[in-house]
């Protein structure tokens, strides 16, 4: 995404020509229209002292003496005459006073409320207030004319940081290597040899993509130079990520790591600790004879500007896309406004002074500025950080930059992709799991040569994961070509790191020895879930589970709690067994599979269903059997349908049976769910205690000539498309229950057909919810133009407010406004969204991918699931989004009621989901991972019994996440050693739940909460946990004041604090560097 886009209404914006205006935003062009006589606009810092103010500062010495003699008297009267001051408490004075360091506030470990931290401003207040009124602003059409008196900077001078900057996407309308060669190279050259001939000169940098490859090819002298510059304080290092990332679409586990990525090879490269635009293309010179005029027009932009905020210190980006290419650009930009500079600042009567600057000298002078006057408003709250500004909540989502274009496009766009980003990110979680393992319960230099030989390929992994984060990769905004070089280094690392977990599991279950397995050397395992190519489905690769012979399934469970889960793969035969790790025979079902193909329904293969049990982060074996094993086989489905076969095709060796109604029901012992069989949709659940939710399914289609990648602006509303006929097939079992609808629809070939599922495990999480499986083809020019969606027509009534996650983390309120368009009302969904009603009903989706949702009528939950769009939406890219890939959506629906029915459609503060929605959508996103043998065994044999890995003493409590558990550096694991230094990181997150809905939550497979402290001494099996230390998310920050809390929590009975007990407040996410060794 551009970065002018932030800041401008086009692709290239200047930064610097404030005009009339400070932006072209539709947020702050409607500003002063809605907020102009409101308490929340910005008042000015008074000029003018009143009387009454002018008495005060002027007498203030003696009015204040008066108080003091007046309470120094009453105070004598109270207490009497004080006894002499004890020498201890003279010891710690100081000269100086110093403001104490504000505690940042933690909430107390059982509340799990979700009541929100009292601040001045809200982003809802604001949204309430707004009339959203295309004004005309005059010269910026959606801005406003700003004007000054010119004494405002009479008592403090007008500071001006002028930042020079080159915004640099890894991957946009080139490829990250092309950018690379073509631009970033060259800009990172011209930087290090402009800023090196004038320390006035300053520049801040982002992207640690960009600079590790040129370091690599940077001479050893160009390394020394830029190392200078960051140390004189000239370059800064702003954030320090692998990339910029988005912030609507990433998930945090993805936005901690690549942060964590590049600050830790900027660490370990130039070793460094840090802190938290141009006038068109060819600029005009700067002379001796236009000094003056373009001085004082520069600066009248700059007082414009400054008037819009309370302090007279200001910040002017300067800089755009890849600026700073060439030493002749830098040079014209550095000396031309050097000159003005100069001339500013020496003509005292203008009590201004500019100069090139970084975030840390803007910060630091507004910090000082604040300590110097008090910019505080009456009654307000302030944000804890520095006096004198306001605290905020919410987010600014969605975002529009003119009229009706909103940018609420890009939360789909190329799903297929953000579906596959979530794949490397779980999958990456599990590598790394397995990795910390391996070495944790090592303590030979032999069996260190298996994991850290794949150093290399993880940290490419961690890297290709962080680069797609990029605000131009996860959000599907790049050229074709490009999103297939994401979308191939997302799929080589999904290969490198399932090879590694298949030899992983074979040290761990001791199937092979340690010294026996390197790099090169091929496993007995592969994944069974593959892909053929970088945009191709995962498919299952079938078992051919011949006679006589038994195949070898190990599952690994990534969660923290043991999982009773009913799991499936795909086999070639019916007549088969499911054994465990012991031989023993575990029930089973065999289902017929059916596929998305309106001609041929059934593939000829089976889906084979189980329920198993893994333990916390473990492995657990089950062999896959067809001959002799005393067993039962597989009991077959019994199958119904409705179709317009005739006959039916029914797959041998099923029977089947037609529906003869227009209603039918699939069940378990918690739910029933209630299809219309003329078009094979959901309309309602039926829940044990007799209570219904209408659902409403409804599958539609928005017609949309003017959207694209970024924009999404429809014409009208979504028309449902689905009718009546096509086929839907009931396979009903031990253990799931299952319907399948391919749906008639206006197009020759339907865009989707879906599978809804109901598990019947017993006492699993996944008996509580229903799940749906959308597979998505909007292929063909049929579908030009054209967005799909499903909605949910409930009957909660939630008075258009719903609720969408950020960033997988917390919750946000969203409310739909009839002031602002349609595609306006659509928010970001990550991960989950819900509606609430007013008797506590409440109806939640989870998704296992980034999409876009809206509640747009009363009880609905709308979700778009892909878009094919023909146009250019003019924000730069140039091409359209035509690009579709056939692609599979699986939402977990959830139905639930809480305990007090109180109305929340009114509270400002966003709710927390319960402790079950937590369980079901940690579960979702973090599914089991299932390898099956390369080759059979034969049962007659009955070869060595794998078992289980069980690494935890205990499972974890179940509100308590473990974000990523990891060896930071793995090639450098051995030299750790020898430094005595913790080479292990476990990063934790305490969920808040809502305890409303705390009934569903606490089953047998929730055991605990974390009321109590964590207790790393004894978390883990046979490992003992030492040095364990707080650390940041970064993993590079280890001063306890700048991490603000202590190093160890004391026992709530009273009793010494023990070593490695730690105590995580809700919506804490805590890391922590420790030392792993097996017991002796």
């Amino acid at each position: 995404m551009p970065f002018s886009s932030y800041i401008g209404n086009t692709r290239r914006s200047s930064t610097s020509g404030v005009g009339g205006g400070s932006g072209s935003g539709w947020g702050q062009s409607l500003l002063p229209t809605a907020l102009s006589k409101s308490k929340l606009a910005i008042n000015r810092k008074p000029r003018k002292r009143t009387v009454v103010m002018n008495f005060l500062f002027a007498n203030f010495f003696v009015i204040a003496l008066v108080i003091s003699f007046l309470f120094f008297f009453l105070t004598l009267f109270h207490f009497g005459v004080p006894g002499p001051f004890s020498s201890r408490f003279l010891t710690s004075r100081s000269n100086r006073i110093v403001k104490p360091r504000k505690n940042i506030y933690r909430r107390p470990l059982n509340d799990s409320s979700s009541g929100g931290a009292v601040v001045d401003i809200t982003t809802k207040d604001l949204y309430d207030r707004i009339e959203f009124l295309d004004v005309d602003g005059g010269p910026w059409k959606q801005g406003w004319r700003v004007t000054y008196k010119g004494d405002e900077w009479d008592k403090e001078k007008l500071k001006i940081f002028v930042v020079p900057h080159s915004h640099n996407d890894p991957g946009w309308k080139l490829t990250v290597e092309e950018y690379y060669q073509r631009q970033s190279r060259h800009i990172l050259d011209t930087i290090v040899e402009t800023l090196s001939k004038d320390s006035r000169r300053k520049f801040i940098w982002e992207e640690m993509s960009y600079l590790e490859r040129w370091w690599r090819d940077a001479s050893p002298n160009k390394q020394e130079a830029l190392t200078n510059l960051v140390k004189n304080g000239q370059l800064e290092i702003v954030g320090g990520g692998w990339v910029m990332n988005d912030e609507a679409n990433s998930h945090y586990f993805a936005i901690i790591e690549q942060i964590a990525e590049g600050n830790m090879w900027l660490n370990d490269t130039i070793g460094f600790k840090y802190e938290l635009c141009p006038w068109g293309k060819h600029p005009v010179e700067t002379t001796q004879e236009n000094v003056q005029e373009r001085a004082l027009k520069l600066l009248d932009q700059y007082r414009k500007k400054s008037s819009l905020y309370r302090t007279n210190t200001l910040l002017i980006p300067l800089g755009d896309d890849f600026r700073y290419i060439s030493i002749d650009e830098a040079e014209a930009q550095f000396r031309n406004y050097q000159l003005l500079f100069d001339h500013i600042n020496s003509n005292p009567s203008l009590n201004a002074e500019a100069k090139f600057g970084t975030l840390e000298d803007y910060f630091r002078t507004v910090r000082e500025e604040a300590d110097r006057v008090n910019y505080s408003l009456p009654g307000e709250v302030g944000s804890g950080q520095v006096v004198g500004f306001p605290s905020l909540s919410g987010d600014f989502f969605t975002y529009a930059d003119r009229q009706q274009d909103y940018w609420s496009g890009y939360y789909v766009s190329r799903p297929f992709f953000k579906a596959v980003d979530r794949v490397l990110e779980h999958t990456l979680r599990g590598a790394e799991i397995m990795m910390s393992f391996l070495l944790g319960y090592c303590h030979r230099i032999q069996c260190e040569k298996f994991p850290t030989s794949f150093a290399y390929k993880l940290t490419a992994a961690r890297r290709n994961l962080a680069l797609f984060q990029h605000h131009d990769g996860v959000t599907g905004t790049a050229k074709d070509y490009v999103v297939q070089d994401y979308g191939t280094r997302m799929h080589t690392s999904l290969q490198d790191l399932q090879i590694f977990m298949s030899k992983a599991i074979e040290v761990l279950l001791g199937i092979r020895h340690e010294k026996d397995k390197s790099d090169q050397s091929p496993s007995f395992f592969e994944a069974e879930q593959v892909r053929s190519k970088y945009d191709a489905r995962p498919v299952h690769k079938p078992i051919a589970a011949r006679e006589g012979n038994s195949h070898t399934v190990i599952l690994f469970n990534p969660s923290e709690q043991t999982r009773e889960e009913v799991v499936t793969v795909v086999v070639n035969r019916a007549e088969i067994s499911v054994l465990d790790s012991n031989w023993t025979c575990v029930p089973s079902q065999i289902s017929p599979e059916v596929q998305h193909d309106n001609t041929k329904l059934f593939t000829g293969r089976h889906r084979l269903y189980w329920k198993a049990s893994i333990p916390a982060l473990g492995l657990r074996t089950y062999y896959i059997a067809n001959g002799n094993v005393e067993c039962e086989k597989a009991t077959q489905s019994k199958l119904k349908y409705a179709s317009e076969f005739d006959p039916f095709p029914c797959p041998p060796p099923y029977s089947c049976s037609k529906l003869d109604s227009d209603v039918t029901e699939i069940r378990n012992e918690h739910q029933t769910l209630v299809f219309d069989v003329k078009n094979g949709l959901l309309r309602k659940i039926v829940h044990r205690n007799g209570s219904e939710t209408v659902v409403g399914e409804e599958i539609g289609m928005y017609s949309s000539p003017e959207s694209g990648a970024y924009l999404f602006k429809p014409n009208g509303e979504a028309q449902p498309i689905v009718q009546p006929g096509g086929h839907i097939v009931i396979s009903e079992g031990l253990l799931v229950q299952e319907v399948f609808s391919y749906p008639k629809t206006r197009y020759e070939k339907s865009p989707l057909s879906h599978k809804t599922r109901l598990y019947t495990g017993g006492n699993t999480l996944q008996d509580l919810v229903v799940e749906i499986e959308y597979h998505v083809e909007l292929l063909g020019k049929d579908f030009n133009d054209q967005e799909l969606i499903v909605r949910y027509k409930t009957d909660v009534d939630n008075k258009k407010v719903f609720y969408s996650d950020l960033n997988g983390f917390q919750m946000s309120r969203r409310e739909t406004y009839d002031k602002i368009p349609l595609q306006g009302n659509y928010y970001p969904m990550p991960s989950l969204a819900f509606i609430q009603g007013s008797n506590g009903q409440r109806f939640s989706v989870h998704s296992r991918q980034s999409l876009g949702v809206a509640s747009l009528r009363e009880g609905w939950l709308e979700i778009m699931l892909d878009r094919r769009l023909v146009r250019d939406d003019g924000r730069g890219l140039g091409q359209g989004v035509m690009d579709n890939r056939a692609m599979t959506v699986v939402f977990h629906l959830l139905a639930e009621s809480n305990i007090s029915q109180s109305d929340h459609s009114s509270n400002p503060n966003p709710r927390n989901p319960s402790l079950l929605s937590h369980l079901v959508g940690a579960h979702l996103n973090y599914p089991i991972n299932t390898f099956i043998a390369k080759k059979p065994q034969d049962i007659s044999v009955r070869g060595p019994q794998y078992g289980s890995f069980a690494p935890l003493a205990k499972p974890l409590p179940c509100d308590l996440h473990i974000v990523n558990f990891k060896v930071p550096r793995p090639s450098k694991y051995s030299q750790q050693s020898e430094e005595d230094k913790p080479r292990f990181a476990l990063i934790l997150n305490r969920r808040a739940w809502d305890s409303a809905y705390c009934h569903k939550g606490r089953r047998e497979n929730c055991t605990s909460v974390a009321n109590e402290p964590v207790n790393f001494s004894d978390m883990f099996k046979d490992l003992a946990a030492t040095k364990v230390k707080p650390t940041s998310l970064n993993l590079l920050q280890e001063d306890m004041e700048i991490l603000g809390y202590d190093d160890q929590e004391p026992p709530r009975d009273g009793s010494s604090p023990r070593k490695g007990r730690v105590s995580i407040s809700p919506m804490e996410i805590r890391a922590y560097k420790l030392e792993l060794r097996p017991h002796k």
